[in-house]
């Protein structure tokens, strides 16, 4: 006989349910939101599926098949947000079909003016697994500059030293064609985010005229895949973001990709 699932906290329930952040479970309780079957939810408290919560009166509905939560591969337009905001300003989100989820959480987003591979989920603790697996992974941009990259300005690059104090792994950086006044170059990095891509190349000086990133560790931005369109990741690719991958060396750097280019 299978045995009944244990109980866990309150604030990883609501998350693995797409309802809310841990973060802001956390707040809803300090606030007094949440109650577990009438009574006012505290910190601390676990439950289980029979528990009946409601957040300012109204019920959570848990159910007690688990559903289907899928990971999206989104590829978005430069300036599109990619989660809807106080202002209702349209989003990549808001296109998504309903039975994908109501609440989505980004892994590791990109700033609003760059564009490219984007990962999107309405299960709150998955997404939180991605986005510590993401820091090991390869994460592959590809950069359109005005000019060309100076000596100096690329070896900065490679240098990695961000704002902070920390330094950024940077494997590798080739040039990818362009004329004239824009040149493109396909940065390969351990685990970047686009802030800390952008921050550094702030650092340098450089003119970015285009920012997009094309490969997530096993990800690519494949050609068939226009903007604003998004695809269901396969179980076996949500494993492989997720697997431990052993350290790449800065002569490693992840092969040149389809997408990258004017």
């Amino acid at each position: 006989m299978a045995r009944a699932p244990e109980p866990e906290r309150l604030q990883k329930v609501l998350s693995r349910l797409g309802v809310a952040s841990r973060r802001e479970a956390e707040q809803w309780i300090k606030a007094g939101r949440l109650s577990i079957n009438g009574r006012a939810a505290n910190l601390g408290d676990k439950v289980d599926r029979a528990d009946q919560l409601r957040l300012d009166g109204r019920m959570i509905r848990q159910s007690r098949a688990e559903p289907e939560r899928p990971v999206l591969l989104c590829h978005r337009s430069p300036g599109l947000p990619l989660l809807p905001n106080a202002a209702g300003a349209e989003s990549l989100a808001a296109q998504l079909p309903r039975r994908t989820g109501q609440r989505f959480m980004s892994v590791s987003p990109l700033p609003l003016v760059d564009g490219g591979l984007e990962l999107l989920t309405a299960d709150g603790e998955l997404a939180g697994r991605l986005q510590r697996a993401v820091r090991a992974q390869t994460v592959v941009f590809s950069l359109r500059v005005r000019g060309e990259l100076r000596p100096d300005q690329e070896a900065g690059i490679r240098a990695g030293q961000l704002d902070r104090g920390t330094n950024l792994t940077v494997l590798g950086i080739t040039p990818a064609g362009g004329t004239g006044s824009n040149h493109w170059y396909q940065i390969d990095t351990l685990g970047a985010s686009g802030n800390d891509l952008r921050q550094l190349l702030e650092r340098q000086a450089v003119a970015v005229s285009r920012l997009l990133r094309i490969r997530l560790g096993s990800l690519a931005l494949e050609r068939s895949l226009p903007r604003g369109r998004w695809r269901e990741l396969l179980p076996e690719e949500i494993a492989a973001l997720l697997k431990p991958v052993p350290p790449v060396a800065a002569t490693d750097a992840a092969p040149g990709n389809p997408g990258s280019g004017p």
